[in-house]
């Protein structure tokens, strides 16, 4: 049930274990987060939720999986990241570590760089199998010490790890990627995600889907129905009796959801941990049509796919600290992508589209257009002039789109400490498994946690798998 990438990934993987499969959906499309959509005119794709994929080629499940025979095709910008800071540069992420290192302007923060990001992307391919799993330690002993050594620096706070950093450029860039944890920066465990962000963009440049995110959901259902898999669109599932006969179900869906729809059949006291489950800090989104590029001042910008608009760290602290505390930064942190710079199918010739978002309180219902277009027009005079129509997506939209967007939280729970091991409830060897050994939940709830990955249905479908020979 759910059939996010999450779920279209359980059934693949059931449906090529030999399963007969039927995927159900309660809206018209598949896609979940990843869908796409003419949102602002004719013409113009706009990516509903996801736009940028760093896990795109690097997950375990996307390269098991030849979505390129189903027409899937990947782009890569030539920069990954780009950082507008206020003196009118930018620094820039580059595929090539050492050029990155370089950008910074001074040899102490080169050399905390190659020492921070050198051996995690080195090692990725290694690593990331590991990272995208449940809690294990691995059986080869120098794999288990480079993951230590991984946690040991993942599990700080992003501020904690940034005073590693003396100059503004390269504080700034950790910052920005550190903030898609969608945590304050002062956090325990907010040093993983930009830690993360950062090697993947170098080991794979952060990814574009061609012709918008609903490509990715798409491929994936051609590939599960050649599997001889079923997919049921606009069939919503409120209880256990909704389902058709089954042995198995697998939910892409919240915990709070599971526990409503399961309750009858789940334990009270496991149904009442999947209702303590918590949200974090939620997304306000403008998709915007445009009459030509965003006038950036540094125009080095334009090979970017995403932008951080910050521009320090001090300031994206701030403004991830108002979020999760309740309020509402007049100068947000905002993450842009602007995918029609690569992509010529998104917008008609010469126009182009932008996606931009930037975190608020859960369940917020106060429009941030303003401070958004604001902070945008701070590092691209002009920017207003060229905007041709836009759509504004608060949380309570955002969770409509989705129900697993909890209060319009993208990530579909807090990641913090608190849930790192007993997300989504205390069954740290098996968190996609329940009680009831017929129910599984393989939404973003369970490890590895947000990302388009495919890897929590993945690993929940290998789950039931393992249990059903049992």
């Amino acid at each position: 049930m759910g059939s996010g990438p999450n779920g279209l990934a359980a059934a693949i993987t059931l449906a090529r274990a030999g399963q007969r499969v039927t995927l159900l959906e309660a809206v018209d499309s598949v896609g979940g987060g990843a869908r796409s959509a003419e949102l602002t005119l004719p013409g113009f794709v706009h990516d509903v939720c996801s736009a940028i994929y760093p896990f795109a080629e690097l997950s375990p499940f996307f390269k098991s999986v030849d979505l390129a025979a189903r027409g899937l095709r990947w782009l890569v910008p030539p920069l990954a990241i780009g950082h507008p800071l206020d003196d009118g540069t930018s620094v820039v992420l580059e595929r090539d570590l050492e050029a990155t290192a370089l950008g910074f302007g001074n040899q102490h923060d080169a050399d905390a760089y190659r020492s921070l990001l050198g051996p995690l992307v080195e090692h990725l391919d290694e690593l990331l199998p590991h990272l995208l799993a449940p809690f294990h330690v691995p059986l080869r002993p120098v794999l288990a010490l480079r993951m230590a050594a991984f946690g040991l620096t993942a599990i700080q706070s992003a501020t904690q790890v940034g005073r590693r950093f003396h100059g503004e450029r390269a504080r700034a860039l950790w910052a920005g990627a550190s903030a898609h944890a969608i945590l304050p920066l002062t956090e325990p465990l907010s040093a993983a995600t930009g830690l993360i962000m950062l090697a993947t963009a170098h080991a794979g440049g952060w990814p574009i889907p061609e012709g918008g995110a609903g490509r990715v959901s798409g491929a994936m259902a051609e590939e599960f129905r050649a599997l001889g898999g079923e997919i049921e669109t606009g069939r919503r599932v409120d209880r256990l009796s909704d389902l058709p006969e089954h042995e198995i179900a697998m939910f892409d869906v919240a915990p709070t959801a599971l526990a409503r729809i399961a309750r009858d059949s789940l334990p009270a006291g496991y149904a009442r941990r999947l209702e303590r489950y918590r949200y974090g800090a939620a997304a306000f989104k403008l998709d915007i049509a445009l009459d030509g590029p965003v006038p950036w001042r540094d125009e080095r910008l334009l090979e970017a796919g995403t932008v951080h608009l910050g521009p320090t760290l001090e300031d994206i602290a701030r403004s991830e600290l108002d979020a999760s505390n309740g309020l509402h930064s007049p100068r947000p942190f905002v993450l842009l992508a602007q995918q029609s710079l690569f992509d010529g199918t998104r917008a008609p010739a010469g126009k182009h589209t932008v996606w931009a978002y930037c975190h608020v309180p859960n369940g917020s219902a106060v429009d941030m257009t303003e401070p958004v277009l604001r902070q945008v027009e701070r590092f691209a005079p002009g920017f207003r002039e060229r905007i041709l129509a836009q759509v504004a997506t608060g949380p309570a939209e955002m969770e409509e789109a989705n129900a697993n967007y909890v209060g319009g939280d993208i990530a579909c729970g807090r990641f913090d400490m608190g849930q790192l091991f007993t997300r989504p409830s205390w069954r740290i060897l098996d968190p996609y498994s329940t009680p009831n050994h017929r129910l599984y939940l393989c939404s973003a709830a369970a490890p590895p946690g947000p990302g388009v990955h495919g890897m929590s249905g993945h690993n929940a479908a290998r789950s039931a798998l393992r249990r059903a020979k049992n």
